[in-house]
């Protein structure tokens, strides 16, 4: 069934449902919330920032009985287009669902709302000695909400996992106006199906998160800080695979490629050396005779490897700046070109020295500039052509050779989107991976919560 626009009459609902201070229809303000980091735009019909989960619920029953779509929005960080209004309609913001409401340190558990920063969640748990470990480049912007709903991973995936190992339950309010609670607040828990698993990485589009349960470890006594430098981008992909070949887990293992660098030094100077093929970053964690012993196996092994240069961040002063410039790279990126396409492709850890290698070689036989970064020690490699999209032949090179980066992924064995969700950016893409069977499935699951297809449609083609 197709969506309409919200009615006058549909708005002044809203309106009474919220407060007409907590909802608008000015073009200046839909204009704040109709993009994301992809850069797409869809101008929304009205935006609404509801405060409790009965005010989302009597929304969405609303929007079932006049058909209007309804879009959640946390930070709007994403990076493949979940958030925006393809369809018009009303875009919920979550940023006023802004409490931590229970720090638990006998279980290890807190209890927080959707629009929490990451960051700000990680500080708040570190006083009390415990540690959250996902932790996207957007942390000090991005929103737990939206974490949960891409299952956001981050450098610390290698050794801890991502969102939805840390997800135990959740409040969420259905497309049609339910509320539910799946999920313990238990580390064990099998009754029935896991819903809170399915709602995780769901973009959106299952139902709309109004709290969360998450999982907490014991924060690490210490961590170490390494730095590896490189002439070759071939020998540091392979250094990665020795690392975890002899049984060593680090909690990071981030590379950058020599264009990266670059870019970043040029942004920051913080003193990277411009001449170097690759550098990778490592951390390990734990006691400090633990963490001291294996920062020494890693410099060794690096060096074994074919390291010209290894480097131990001497204060946590130093360490945070390393961490200051990955976390610049896409942004500093925008010196090199107008435009990104960005991808997040993840190959097994043994098929990255390929990966890496076919990345060159495209970006020399298209001439165009492609620039490689990430979580080299899960195999989730950031991919970014530099372009003008305005240059018509260039972008049509620029969608040739994502393709054929995403079909040489997949004969790897890895698989087309790690962290940033398929959205709509990827969307046209998601049958090279999926079979149609389970495609089918998806769609059919998509019915069942949303039989109207109003919550977040246009995303993953399931509606």
């Amino acid at each position: 069934m197709p969506v309409r626009p919200i009615t006058p009459e549909g708005f002044k609902q809203i309106q009474r449902i919220v407060g007409k201070d907590n909802c608008s229809q000015a073009k200046e303000e839909r204009l704040c919330y109709a993009f994301d980091a992809t850069k797409t735009e869809a101008l929304p019909d009205a935006v609404v920032f509801p405060e409790k989960s009965e005010e989302i619920a009597e929304i969405l029953k609303l929007a079932n009985a006049h058909q209007f779509a309804v879009i959640p929005r946390g930070a709007g960080s994403g990076m493949s287009g979940g958030a925006i209004p393809v369809s018009g309609g009303v875009v919920v913001v979550m940023t006023r669902f802004n409490r931590i409401l229970e720090i638990d340190t006998d279980n290890l558990i807190v209890h927080v709302e959707p629009g929490v920063v990451t960051g700000a969640l990680q500080r708040a748990v570190e006083e009390k000695s415990l540690f959250y470990p996902p932790d996207p480049s957007s942390s000090d912007f991005s929103t737990l909400g939206g974490n949960v709903a891409e299952c956001a991973g981050g450098p610390k995936a290698i050794k801890y996992g991502v969102t939805r190992d840390y997800v135990l339950g959740l409040e969420v309010v259905l497309p049609t106006g339910e509320i539910i609670r799946p999920g313990v607040k238990t580390a064990k828990g099998v009754v029935g199906y896991d819903l809170t698993r399915l709602i995780t990485g769901s973009e959106g589009t299952l139902g709309i998160i109004t709290r969360l349960t998450l999982r907490l470890l014991p924060l690490p006594e210490t961590v170490r800080t390494l730095t590896a430098f490189y002439d070759q981008m071939d020998i540091a992909a392979e250094a990665v695979s020795e690392i975890i070949r002899r049984g060593i887990i680090p909690r990071t293992i981030e590379y950058m490629d020599n264009a990266s660098i670059r870019c970043v030094e040029s942004y920051l100077e913080i003193g990277f050396p411009e001449d170097v093929a690759a550098l990778l970053i490592i951390e390990v964690d734990g006691s400090p005779e633990i963490a001291m012993q294996s920062a020494e196996a890693i410099e060794s092994l690096c060096r074994e490897v074919g390291a010209i240069r290894v480097e131990t961040a001497a204060t946590p002063e130093a360490a945070k700046q390393l961490w200051q410039a990955r976390k610049s790279i896409s942004p500093a990126l925008y010196a090199l070109a107008p435009d990104k396409i960005n991808e997040d492709i993840v190959v097994p850890r043994s098929r990255i020295p390929d990966m890496v290698r076919k990345i060159q070689n495209l970006s020399q036989r298209t001439g165009l500039t492609m620039v490689s970064f990430g979580h080299a020690g899960d195999g989730n490699i950031h991919f970014n052509i530099m372009l003008d999209k305005k240059d018509p032949a260039a972008l049509e090179k620029a969608e040739a050779a994502v393709e054929e980066i995403f079909d040489y992924t997949l004969e790897l064995g890895g698989t087309i989107s790690g962290e940033h969700g398929i959205g709509i950016s990827k969307a046209k893409y998601m049958a090279k991976e999926i079979s149609p069977e389970m495609l089918a499935l998806m769609k059919r699951i998509k019915q069942a919560f949303d039989p109207a297809g109003l919550l977040n449609p246009g995303k993953m083609r399931l509606s």
